[in-house]
This record gives C-alpha cells, structure tokens and sequence, in this order.
C-alpha cells in the first residue's frame, strides 16, 4: 500500500511539473517605438526623443496561458538623440555622455519574471543594469507589460534618473545660458514581435 502510494505521488508530481512545461520564443524590438528623455533647466523643461533603438526579448509560454520573462535587452543609439532645443544642444548632449566611447546607452533585465498574466495589462518590477557613458548601476523599474498574444508584447514605462551617477555632467547650451538640472527621465513605449528560431 505505502509503496502504491509512493507511485501516485511521484505520478502526481511528473503531471504538475508538465502542467507548466514551457516553450521559449524569441522577440524583437518593431519600429512602432517611443523612447523621449525629458529634463529641466535654469530656463525652461526640455525633452529629447531616441530616433534608434534595437532591442531582443525571450519569453516562455506556460501552459496556462502566462508566460516567463527570461530576457530582457535594450539598446539606444546617443547619436541619434534629438533635443527640441536645437542642434548645439545636440552636440553638448553627445559630449557630456561620452558617444564617441560609449555610443550606447543600454539596459539588460538581470532578474526573469515568471507566470505574468496575458491578455491583461500587468505591472512589473523589472530588475536590470542600465549603462550610461560606460558606466553601469542596478536600476528597478516599474513596467506595464502587456501579451496581446504570442506574437507580439508592450513595454511601457519610466525611469527617473541622475545624470552624475553616471559620470555626466548635466549638458549646457546657449554659451552656458542654459543648465540643465541633474535629474532626468526616461519614458519608453515598444512593441516586440516573434522571430522565427
């Protein structure tokens, strides 16, 4: 008897451990995106869009329907950052984060979430390393996540930020006119669709 019912558990573990078999599919970042830098300065707010941006995700499906994310990378072009100030202010703004050496700015999930709801819109607490300038410090960033289907996820969020936790020093522009305060944010809104394996 004990060992029939030694056999029923192990059969009862085996049935629950496929219950959440996993599939892993692969994503990238589509061309409906929206990355803006937003800042403050003795004069007025300002704000920077991201013109190029790449970006590569990993999901597995369980099979209940929710799914893991195990990978999370995004990568921003500094060069192709635009400032509504103008082209000097451009040109400080490449300066100060160093694009010539670290024409990056990038930032990697280091902590995979898993069975995150489909269908329905989620907030996530995404731990990850943000590089800036070359200079590399943990960040948590609350994100909506939203599965649409298998096919294709959204990311939305924000990130406030100090420039000098990262070696900048906040840019200036209008022959020092213009100073930037040290706090800035970065706002995202992207779209990543399956590749095929």
């Amino acid at each position: 008897m004990k060992s029939f019912r030694k056999i029923l558990l192990a059969a009862i573990a085996i049935l629950s451990v496929s219950a959440i078999s996993v599939v892993e599919s692969k994503y990238i970042l589509s061309k409906d995106y929206t990355v803006t830098i937003l800042g403050t300065s003795n004069l007025h707010n300002w704000n920077e869009s991201v013109e190029t941006v790449t970006g590569t995700s990993a999901v597995s499906w369980n099979t209940d329907g929710s799914f893991n994310l195990n990978t999370l990378y995004l990568s921003m072009n500094v060069h192709s950052i635009k400032s509504d100030v103008g082209g000097i202010m451009n040109s400080n703004t490449y300066k100060a984060l160093k694009a010539d050496s670290h024409p990056e700015i990038v930032f990697t999930l280091t902590s995979p979430l898993e069975s995150i709801k489909a269908s329905i819109t989620n907030t996530i607490s995404a731990k990850g390393s943000l590089t800036i300038a070359g200079v590399t410090n943990p960040v948590t960033m609350q994100v909506k996540v939203l599965a649409q289907n298998q096919g294709k996820l959204s990311f939305e969020g924000s990130q406030i930020i100090k420039m000098t936790d990262y070696g900048v020093n906040p840019p200036t522009a209008l022959f020092g006119t213009l100073k930037t305060g040290n706090e800035i944010t970065i706002n995202f809104k992207t779209n990543f669709t399956t590749t095929t394996n």
